[in-house]
C-alpha cells in the first residue's frame, strides 16, 4: 500500500473513496474499510482513505490538546495490513479549510484521485464552514460522474462510541477494555534511548522508550503486560509508564523491562503492544520494597503469557 501525502501518486487509477480521521482504525472503523476495499475489487476500483493531519482540531482549535489513539504511520500499516489501496494523507491548514465544497470535490475527489465510488456517513459535513453535507456531494455526484453510498446512522454511531470507549478507557488505564473495541493491541512505537540505568540497578534492565509524537495518547501511569517482536521474535514483557516515584523521579518515562532477552536495543524502533494492565505506579517505601514488587509482577507476567499460550 501507499502512504502519500500526494494525490498524483495514484497515477490515473479510478477509485472507489472514503474520508475521515479513521483514529485508531478500531473495529467500526475496520468494517467500513473492509466495505470499501471488497465494493473496490467487485468494481475494479482502487480503494482509498483520504484522512487529514494535522486533526482540524488542532488546526482551528488553537489550544486544542487533542490526543490521538495511533500515529499516521500506525493508522498507515494497519490499514495497509487490511489490504487497503492508499492512505492519502492531506495536509489540514486553515487555507485548505477555506477551500469550498465544489472545490474541493473538484480538485481532490474527481481531478486528482478519480473517484468513481464515494463511500461516505449520512451525516459527513463538507467544505468551508463545513457547510455541505451528503446531498449536496449527491448532486456533486450527478454532475461529475461518481456515485455516493451512504454509511448508515447506526454504524457511524458505533464509530463514534468506539473512538470516545478506547481513548477513556486508555485514561483510565483499562487496556483489555480499549484493545475490545480496537480489534488489535493498543501500540506505542518509539525508539530506544539511554535512560539513568536504574532498571539495570534493580536487577530489571529496560529499554527506555521515546515516542516522537506529541500527540500520540499515552494510556494511565502504570505497569502493564507487553510484547513487541525483536530481530523477528516475539519477545514478551513488564512495561512501566511513570515517574518512577521511589527513586524521586519527576519526568514521564516508558520502560519495558523484556523476560528472557538480552540484547542491544539503542537506537532501535520498537513497536510496543500493550496486552493488560498489571497495577499503578507507586511509591515505596524503599528501594528493596519495589524490587520485591517487580519480582510479583514478574510472576504475574509469567502466569499470563503462560494462560495466553495454553
Amino acid at each position: 500500500m501507499k502512504l502519500s501525502n500526494s494525490a498524483n501518486a495514484i497515477e490515473n487509477h479510478d477509485t472507489i473513496v472514503t474520508i475521515g480521521t479513521f483514529d485508531g482504525v478500531h473495529i467500526g472503523h475496520q468494517k467500513i474499510v473492509k466495505r470499501l476495499i471488497n465494493a473496490g475489487n467487485l468494481q475494479g476500483l482502487k480503494s482509498v482513505v483520504l484522512t487529514f493531519f494535522p486533526h482540524p482540531r488542532m488546526v482551528l482549535q488553537k489550544d486544542s490538546n487533542i490526543k490521538l489513539i495511533n500515529t499516521i504511520d500506525e493508522r498507515h500499516d494497519i490499514l495497509e495490513a487490511l489490504g487497503l489501496d492508499y492512505l492519502l494523507v492531506k495536509k489540514f491548514t486553515i487555507d485548505f479549510s477555506r477551500l469550498s465544497a465544489e472545490d474541493f470535490v473538484k480538485q481532490i475527489l474527481v481531478d486528482k484521485l478519480h473517484a468513481k465510488k464515494v463511500i461516505i456517513g449520512y451525516d459527513h459535513r463538507f467544505g468551508r464552514n463545513r457547510n455541505a453535507d451528503i446531498n449536496d456531494l449527491k448532486a456533486f455526484g450527478e454532475r461529475f460522474g461518481f456515485e455516493v453510498e451512504e454509511i448508515s446512522a447506526q454504524d457511524i454511531d458505533d464509530v463514534s462510541v468506539s473512538s470516545t470507549k478506547i481513548r477513556t478507557a486508555l485514561i483510565d488505564g483499562d487496556i483489555a477494555k480499549a484493545n475490545s473495541y480496537l480489534g488489535y493491541p493498543f501500540m506505542l512505537n518509539g525508539s530506544v534511548v539511554k535512560g539513568k540505568g536504574l532498571g539495570k540497578q534493580l536487577d530489571y534492565p529496560t529499554a527506555n522508550i521515546k515516542i516522537e509524537e506529541d500527540y500520540k495518547l499515552i494510556p494511565k501511569q502504570g505497569a502493564y503486560i507487553v510484547n513487541a517482536t525483536i530481530n523477528n521474535q516475539l519477545v514478551y514483557g513488564m512495561m512501566n509508564i511513570g515517574v518512577n516515584p521511589t527513586v524521586n523521579g519527576s519526568k514521564q518515562t516508558i520502560e519495558v523491562h523484556f523476560l528472557d532477552f538480552n540484547a542491544d536495543l539503542y537506537d532501535k524502533t520498537l513497536q510496543i503492544n500493550l496486552l493488560e494492565r498489571i497495577r499503578d505506579e507507586e511509591k515505596f517505601e524503599s528501594v528493596e520494597a519495589l524490587k520485591t514488587q517487580l519480582s510479583k509482577d514478574k510472576i504475574f507476567t509469567r502466569d499470563y503469557i503462560q494462560k495466553l499460550h495454553g
